[in-house]
């Protein structure tokens, strides 16, 4: 059935093709001073080796008439700052292509000013650990599937956990250690069918099309973040159409849905919202992906922005999800699930956002947003047919969020603000008795409770720049936890040495805190008297450029925790990995101590290309290890010590209309801990082997994603095709051993097989 799709969907796209007409659009945009986000008067806009450009007005727009469509780089030019080179603009026939640029302020070098054409974003003085990632970049990853999350897996650092999830486990932590912002607003998760107290899920909630750009920091973010151990990733929507109204359907391995955006009425502002359902159960019914469960869900998302004058800018975004999966005994049986049941979750996140500009010298940023995360789950035991779990949580949140912007020159400039968090957590929850993961029994927890927790964050970053090489920037946070009154100080530092235009050099230190999860506080009284997870982090970085648009990265880190929760019951286990990954077992809440530390160290290196002419890509390796000390002075291997990984990702595009894409992983085997036999034939139940806790590994991860993509450029409308092949050699990786309850005997879980995915995207 996929082959003769492909055939009939590529030939009905190839004689639509032979009655297209070549055609131009435009690019608009607006040049600013990152420091300030004053608008940048009189700069040079040009497509490079083209005769086409255009100067910014007096508020820092610009517009490049007539450019055929096509495929471009767009560099912007201003005397004093430093020229940035944006790869990846994509120019449709009869619409407009917005690229805003924010420029950083140049160094004299030899009293002239040094001009060179930056493809990498480096829009704060962040010293390590951030790496940039544009809209089309995404949407064109092979294996990505247009997902925000699963291109973050070419990334050193980054453990290959599961296919068939997106929990994201960078530089030895836990899907519990990262958080997501969009336009400065906190939003905890962004997958569908999301794992409660962490950032993992099944699928990625965001549409590729509205993101401008995305910056990742894997260690040692500013003090302008807290409550997180591990990683910020910090997402830009783009703004609506500010001259007509644009419409797009998509059809792809995430659903079929549309955007429509455009000018709001007095064309001071835009909008645009998307709407997406999936069709799995369907792809499910007719494909091989080892499954046959069919869930369903959807999402929307919108952004209304209304700039009443130059100096003021309001946002108003919204995203939404509903995710349902219903499996029934049988189907548990079939796919060999140890549980089954009814899953209906919900996630809402909705903000208002200010930006304002203050007498050129600074601006604020200021938020006002509600996030709300619904879970209605009931599973059953699949051999006993009896209740396992029963969760009806609500958990709500206020958040205003200010952080101001202040340069005194180019040489000094201050970040500062505050954050105040309302959590209100509702739970009807009951955990019925279980076993642990060394077979002791665990007593049945009823959770019949409400939270209500204050999160407090003041903080402060300052930067200096010294001899126009050297900048160091030192910053402070103070976070006060009103459910447990704890009073918490987070010093950062780092700094950068720029050698020469190519070379640079850079160290950072800090220390990082963060709390419990709300529906692990709620258990039990004594689990808030836990004190609160904390990380010191280090890094040492050095970047050279190897050409303009090609550059090579080479990080060392290490992490050292305290503090985590561990279960005297079972002494020789990290909870925080067991509890996330493990879900079967059970733990002991009464006999929680926080005394459990661990350590990640490793050397990440990074050679990435940008699209300059017509070729690019993204060449990663990581030497690292993870460790975590048991209750009983052990040492030992965490679950997700992949020790080595290596990915090589790239794509080449001959002409306008076809790109070729690839990313080839391949990763250590990760630990793992075998069945005692004998007791877990005697308990019916996967019980561990204590007397070797993640000693054996599972065999090496390795995949290859292929992708290709066909441009039809019509007069007025464009369309998209794209073929990709998941697992094009059908690799069967292993996602974990489980003990098969229905069989009792051990048995393996694979990853995804090959799967071929088609999708297509209709502009009109």
């Amino acid at each position: 059935m996929i082959k003769n799709f492909t055939i009939v969907a590529f030939f009905i796209t190839y004689l639509i093709r032979l009655y297209s007409q070549e055609a131009t659009g435009e690019i608009r945009g607006q040049l600013t001073d990152v420091q300030t986000k004053a608008p940048l008067i009189g700069a040079n806009v040009t497509i490079p080796d083209h005769l086409l450009g255009a100067a910014t007005d007096t508020s820092g727009c610009y517009i490049i008439h007539n450019v055929p469509f096509g495929s471009y780089s767009l560099q912007f030019a201003y005397m004093g700052y430093e020229t940035v080179t944006k790869t990846d603009v994509i120019i449709r026939p009869a619409r407009i292509t917005t690229v805003n640029a924010d420029l950083t302020p140049s160094f004299l070098q030899n009293g002239e000013i040094e001009v060179a054409a930056g493809y990498f974003s480096e829009t704060e003085n962040e010293p390590v650990s951030k790496i940039n990632f544009s809209r089309e970049e995404i949407r064109r990853s092979p294996g990505s599937a247009g997902d925000v999350s699963r291109i973050i897996l070419t990334l050193p650092g980054v453990a290959k956990v599961d296919d068939q999830s997106n929990n994201l486990v960078i530089r030895g932590g836990s899907p519990l250690e990262n958080t997501f912002y969009i336009d400065g607003i906190e939003v905890p998760n962004i997958n569908h069918f999301q794992t409660q107290g962490a950032s993992g899920g099944a699928i990625g909630i965001l549409n590729v099309d509205l993101i401008e750009d995305i910056n990742l920091y894997t260690g040692g973010f500013n003090a302008t973040y807290g409550d997180k151990l591990s990683s910020i990733m910090e997402i830009a929507w783009r703004e609506g159409n500010h001259n007509q109204y644009d419409g797009q359907i998509d059809l792809n391995i995430a659903g079929f849905g549309g955007v429509f955006e455009g000018p709001v009425p007095d064309k001071k502002g835009s909008f645009f919202i998307s709407c997406r359902r999936s069709y799995l159960d369907f792809l499910i019914k007719h494909i091989d992906v080892g499954s046959t469960i069919a869930p369903n869900y959807g999402d929307f998302q919108g952004k209304l922005t209304y700039t009443p004058n130059p100096s003021h800018k309001f946002s108003l975004i919204q995203l939404w999800s509903d995710d349902h999966m219903h499996t029934n005994n049988a189907i548990a049986k079939e796919n060999k699930m140890t549980a089954y049941g009814d899953q209906d979750n919900y996630q809402f996140t909705g903000g208002i956002t200010w930006q304002a500009l203050w007498s050129g010298k600074s601006y604020s940023h200021t938020s006002l947003a509600y996030t709300a995360n619904k879970f209605k789950e009931d599973f059953f035991e699949t051999v006993s047919t009896l209740p396992l779990v029963k969760n009806r949580s609500l958990e709500q949140s206020y958040t205003l969020r200010s952080i101001t912007h202040y340069r005194f020159n180019p040489q000094h400039i201050l970040q500062y603000g505050f954050e105040d968090k309302i959590l209100l957590s509702k739970y009807d929850n009951q955990y019925l008795k279980r076993s642990d993961a060394v077979g002791n029994p665990v007593p049945p927890v009823f959770i019949h409770n409400n939270l209500i927790e204050n999160k407090l964050g003041l903080f402060f970053s300052y930067d200096i720049s010294l001899w126009n090489k050297f900048t160091v920037t030192c910053g402070l946070r103070y976070d006060y936890l009103s459910l447990n009154r704890h009073h918490l100080l987070s010093p950062r530092m780092g700094a950068i040495y720029r050698l020469n235009k190519k070379t640079s050099f850079s160290a950072s230190g800090g220390l990082f805190h963060q709390s419990l999860p709300s529906v692990l506080l709620a258990m039990d009284r004594g689990i808030r008297r836990l004190k609160d997870i904390r990380a010191w982090h280090y890094a040492l970085n050095m970047t050279h450029m190897l050409t303009p648009s090609s550059r090579i990265t080479i990080e060392a880190y290490h992490k050292s925790y305290q503090n985590f929760p561990m279960d005297a019951n079972q002494p020789m286990l990290f909870l925080i990995d067991e509890i996330y990954y493990h879900r079967d077992y059970g733990f002991n809440a009464q006999f929680l101590q926080n005394s459990g530390q661990a350590f990640s160290q490793g050397v990440e290196a990074m050679v990435q290309k940008k699209l300059a002419t017509d070729f690019y890509g993204l060449i990663s390796l990581a030497l690292f290890k993870t460790h975590y000390q048991g209750l009983d002075g052990i040492w030992r291997d965490r679950i997700f010590d992949n020790r080595f990984i290596l990915s090589i990702d790239g794509g080449y595009k001959p002409n306008k209309h076809w790109e070729f894409s690839a990313r080839w992983t391949y990763a250590g085997g990760r630990p793992y801990t075998p069945f005692d036999l004998a007791a877990s034939e005697r308990q019916q139940l996967g019980i561990l082997d204590i007397t070797q806790i993640n000693r054996s590994r599972y065999p090496a991860y390795h995949i290859l994603n292929l992708r290709m993509d066909r441009r039809f450029h019509f007069f007025r409308t464009n369309l998209v095709c794209y073929l990709s092949i998941m697992n094009a050699y059908n690799r069967r990786n292993v996602a974990e051993n489980f003990w098969n309850r229905v069989e009792n005997r051990p048995d393996v879980i694979y990853q995804w097989s090959m799967l071929p995915v088609i999708g297509f995207e209709y502009e009109f």
